[in-house]
């Protein structure tokens, strides 16, 4: 289990050039995509949720404390420390009642995570959506990060903001159109992610390089 071939991504970014210039405009400034991975376990799903909702530089710290309290963080080690623990470590009530949840369907069978990682996306999804406190986003994000390739995060703003901009509409793609539109980039849709996300993180990189970095 380990994260795509240089020469499956280079396959992968030729077909989706093939199929929709934007992801020419794309690749010609990012390249091939340096792809998001980490191992498809437990502790993945778990770092997710507890980065959801806050910002990168406070998950960093509350998730640190976490590695630091449990040591190794698994279904075992989340399920036998108590909430008060965990709220030591900066994680809010719902977030541990989530990582309990998906602890006791790991621990029990109900979700077996290497089961996902071969299955048939959907069939992966469906599995993964089946779990308490995992909804879709977590769900698209945690096989894609695993090196799905054609896992593909549903709604996510910063995609259907650079496929927009690349594409040259003046308006953003509404979720369920844009939903529809990456039905061509199969089986590369986490490719078509990974261009997009790339290229658009270099346009922002360059506008805060032109205003002298700052934030203003």
């Amino acid at each position: 289990m380990s994260k795509p071939s240089q020469e499956t991504l280079q396959q992968a970014c030729d077909d989706l050039m093939a199929c929709d210039p934007a992801f020419a405009a794309a690749f010609a400034v990012t390249g091939l995509p340096d792809w998001r991975y980490s191992p498809p376990g437990y502790h993945t799903i778990a770092r997710m949720i507890a980065f959801q909702q806050i910002t990168t530089k406070a998950a960093a710290t509350i998730w640190g404390r976490v590695e630091a309290e449990l040591g190794e963080v698994t279904p075992a080690s989340v399920l036998g420390a108590s909430e008060d623990t965990l709220r030591g470590c900066g994680l809010s009530r719902p977030k541990i009642g989530h990582l309990k949840s998906i602890a006791t369907a790991v621990e029990e069978g109900a979700l077996n995570l290497t089961r996902v990682y071969h299955a048939e996306i959907e069939a992966a999804r469906a599995e993964l959506l089946a779990v308490k406190g995992i909804g879709p986003w977590t769900a698209d994000l945690f096989l894609l990060y695993c090196g799905r390739l054609d896992a593909f995060p549903i709604a996510d703003v910063g995609l259907m903001e650079a496929y927009r901009q690349l594409s040259g509409h003046e308006e953003r793609h509404a979720s369920k159109a844009f939903t529809e539109l990456a039905e061509a980039w199969r089986p590369w849709r986490g490719v078509a992610a990974h261009l997009l996300w790339g290229w658009i993180n270099a346009e922002r990189a360059k506008a805060y390089s032109a205003s002298g970095g700052s934030d203003a």
